[in-house]
């Protein structure tokens, strides 16, 4: 499976599950797949490549969907589903590997141990200020202060003369596309495609996710390595002290 290339899915709960030390871990559970391939898109057809995938097979009225995706499951003899989208595989030359069209991809292409990305969209908050929205400290609270929550001066006198692009200020908070990456396959479920993953997932209960490989590493910690090269080198020096051996 080249990288890149995951499955969709929705967002069920929080729970928390118990580790062999016995300690409360929170976790997401996730009913990922099975997905349905729809189109392999190459460079030599669509000049990039890319993975099309169908996920949650719904009763869905045309009216409520684009002629482009009536056409693909029209193509495929599918019924409507729920998502559609594209996963591009990176940092890979072989290209979408060995998918094809109609195929499909169950939770089971994950395992207990694996790190996986999970991108999706967070909760909208509205309209917030700027303590809830950036952080901000606020002003005080006693001794007459008429600024509490307020942003402070967000511009400058004759020069420039205007608030600067960027200038942290209040507005819409939420609403946007997140990904929680690097987070443990805790359980896989095949027999009801559940996904246990560690922590925390962007959006709300029902929301769609699309979960896939991570592109991060977990690196050693400075204790392992340390011990690592310690003993390398102390198995060098045992060996240099006991001289060539004998023929």
């Amino acid at each position: 499976m080249p990288r890149g290339v995951g499955l969709l899915g929705q967002k069920v709960q929080m729970t928390q599950v118990f580790d062999r030390e016995g300690r409360a871990v929170g976790a997401t559970v996730i009913l990922a797949g099975p997905c349905t391939v729809t189109r392999v898109r190459t460079k030599e057809t669509d000049g990039y490549d890319a993975v099309q995938m169908a996920f949650r097979e719904e009763p869905k009225p045309e009216v409520r969907m684009t002629k482009a995706a009536i056409g693909v499951f029209a193509k495929l003899g599918l019924p409507p589903h729920r998502v559609l989208a594209e996963f591009v595989p990176h940092r890979t030359k072989e290209g979408p590997g060995d998918l094809a069209t109609g195929s499909k991809l169950t939770v089971e292409l994950f395992k207990p141990g694996d790190r996986v990305d999970v991108q999706g969209t967070s909760k909208g908050h509205g309209f917030q200020g700027v303590v809830k929205r950036h952080g901000f400290k606020g002003g005080p609270d006693t001794h007459g202060s008429m600024s509490h929550r307020a942003p402070g001066s967000i511009g400058s006198s004759t020069d420039p003369g205007h608030t600067l692009r960027g200038t942290r200020m209040g507005g819409r908070h939420g609403n946007a596309t997140s990904t929680s990456p690097n987070l443990e396959v805790l359980k896989v479920d095949a027999a009801h495609d559940l996904l246990v993953v560690k922590g925390a997932v962007p959006g709300a209960t029902g929301s769609w996710v699309r979960i896939t490989p991570t592109v991060k590493r977990k690196a050693p910690s400075s204790r392992r390595l340390w011990v690592e090269v310690h003993d390398t080198e102390g198995a060098k020096t045992a060996a240099s002290k006991k001289g060539p051996a004998k023929k």
